[in-house]
C-alpha cells in the first residue's frame, strides 16, 4: 500500500472517529435532555399529587366536621325533645301532686285536731290527778311528815321529814309526774334510793299510791339506819 493510500485510509478513519464522537455527544445530550424532562415531569406530577392529597384530606376533614356537627345537632334536638316531654310529665305530675297535697293537708288538719283534743283531754286528766294528789298532801303531812310541792314541768316534789331521829327536820325527797301514757314517772331521790325503779313499776301495776309512799318512807328510814 502506498503512502497516498495510507493517508487516505488514515483520513477516513479520523473522519469516522469524528462522526462517531459527534454522534455519541448528540446521544448523550439527548439522554440528559430526556432525564431532565423526566425529572421535571415527575416533579410536576408529585406536586400535583401532593395538592390532590391535601385537597382530599381537607375534604375528609370537612366531611368529618360536618358529621360531628350533625351528631351534635341531633343530640341537641333529642335533648330538647326529652326536656319538653319531661316538662309535660312534670306539669301533669304537679297537677296530681297538688290534688294529693290538698288531700294530705286536710288529713293532717284532721289528725292535728284529733291529737290536740287527745292531748287536751290527757292534760285535763293529769291536772285532775295532780289536784287529787295535792289534796291528799295535808293528810300525808300530818301522818307521815310529808310535804308535797308542785315544781316546774308539772312535777310534784315529795319531801319527807321525821326520818332521822337525830335530825327530824332533815328533808328526804323525790319528785314524780304523770307521763303522756297516764303512768307514774318517778325521778331521782335525795338521798338516792336504788329501789326507786322497783317502786315505780309496782305502783304502775297496783295503782296503790299510799303503799308506794309508805314504801319510799321505809326505804329512807332504812337508809338512815344503815
Amino acid at each position: 500500500m502506498g503512502e497516498d493510500e495510507l493517508a487516505l485510509l488514515n483520513q477516513s478513519i479520523n473522519e469516522f472517529g469524528d462522526k462517531f464522537r459527534n454522534r455519541l455527544d448528540d446521544n448523550h445530550s439527548q439522554v440528559l435532555g430526556l432525564r431532565d424532562a423526566f425529572k421535571d415531569s415527575m416533579k410536576a406530577f408529585s406536586e400535583k399529587m401532593s395538592l390532590k392529597l391535601k385537597e382530599e384530606e381537607r375534604m375528609t376533614e370537612m366531611i368529618l366536621e360536618y358529621k360531628n356537627q350533625l351528631c351534635k345537632q341531633n343530640k341537641l334536638i333529642q335533648e330538647k325533645k326529652e326536656n319538653v316531654l319531661k316538662m309535660i310529665a312534670e306539669v301533669k305530675g304537679k297537677e296530681q301532686e297538688s290534688e294529693e297535697l290538698t288531700a294530705k293537708i286536710q288529713e293532717l288538719k284532721e289528725e292535728y285536731a284529733r291529737k290536740k283534743e287527745t292531748i287536751s283531754t290527757a292534760n285535763k286528766a293529769n291536772e285532775e290527778r295532780l289536784k287529787g294528789l295535792q289534796k291528799s298532801a295535808d293528810l300525808y303531812r300530818d301522818y307521815l311528815g310529808l310535804e308535797i310541792r308542785k315544781i316546774h314541768g308539772n312535777k310534784l316534789q315529795f319531801i319527807f321529814t321525821s326520818i332521822d331521829p337525830k335530825n327530824p327536820e332533815s328533808p328526804y325527797m323525790f319528785s314524780m309526774s304523770i307521763n303522756e301514757a297516764k303512768e307514774y314517772e318517778v325521778y331521782d331521790s335525795s338521798p338516792h334510793l336504788e329501789c326507786l325503779a322497783e317502786f315505780q313499776e309496782k305502783v304502775r301495776k297496783t295503782n296503790n299510791f299510799s303503799a308506794f309512799l309508805a314504801n319510799i318512807r321505809k326505804a329512807f328510814i332504812a337508809k338512815v339506819h344503815n
